[in-house]
């Protein structure tokens, strides 16, 4: 039987080109992941707003009338709001404090090797854009994601703030009380309530995982050391 001349594609390295889903796929996963949650929330949050209606013998809403009334966007954008607060404030002190033998730390030993000057890159064609433009850009480029995520969570919070407040006047007007002002709202115990009760996990969470993650190992995971690593090795 003759042998089949038929041979896999691969690039001048000898590596197979790369698949997009296979490039793409923690994205997509995490994504998916959003989507299915989000429709969940929507879907709950309206059965349980409707439940509570009935009890206090309130007309019920539809799935539109909810998504579009303050309770649905105040809930949404609270948790967000905790989300990129948590991700901004774990990058910026990663940047200048560190955990030893953690791998979310950079090496306290050898923290300057780690903060390479993005002006060296500047002939490289490789670098973004960004890096190659001039000192100002790089400058700026070099603090995009911090800017980025604080960015991010200034614009949940003031939606978080938006609906919570709409979701405040409107129980108040069921009650037949006054309802809050917006700037009133601000700073009322109960919107800071909302806030602080996701912001406490937020950090709780990320200061477990960085210990944790001195002691134990996930194989395969880019947020784990290598399995037979010893303990004391950072970053």
């Amino acid at each position: 039987m003759a042998k089949s001349t038929r041979t896999r594609k691969t690039t001048a390295k000898g590596v197979p080109p790369s698949s997009w889903l296979r490039d793409h796929g923690l994205t997509l996963v995490l994504l998916g992941l959003f989507a299915a949650s989000l429709a969940g929330q929507a879907f709950m949050g309206w059965q349980a707003d409707n439940e509570e209606r009935i009890t206090h013998h309130v007309a019920t809403l539809t799935l539109p009338a909810y998504l579009g009334g303050g309770g649905f966007w105040g809930a949404l954008f609270e948790n967000w709001e905790s989300e990129f607060l948590q991700m901004w404030v774990f990058v910026m002190l990663t940047a200048y404090l560190h955990q030893r033998g953690s791998p979310e730390s950079k090496d306290p030993d050898k923290a300057a090797a780690q903060d390479r000057d993005p002006g060296r890159d500047r002939n490289n064609s490789d670098a973004p854009a960004a890096v190659r433009s001039g000192r100002l850009a790089r400058t700026l480029y070099a603090h995009s994601l911090g800017a980025a995520l604080l960015a991010l969570f200034v614009i949940s919070f003031v939606f978080h703030w938006l609906g919570s407040a709409a979701n405040a006047a409107d129980q108040a007007h069921a009650h037949g009380e006054k309802a809050p002002t917006l700037l009133g709202w601000l700073g009322d115990p109960g919107f800071w309530f909302e806030s602080f009760q996701n912001w406490q996990s937020e950090f709780l969470s990320t200061a477990v995982l960085i210990v944790l993650a001195i002691y134990l190992r996930e194989r395969g995971s880019p947020e784990s050391k290598p399995v037979g690593a010893p303990n004391r090795q950072t970053g």
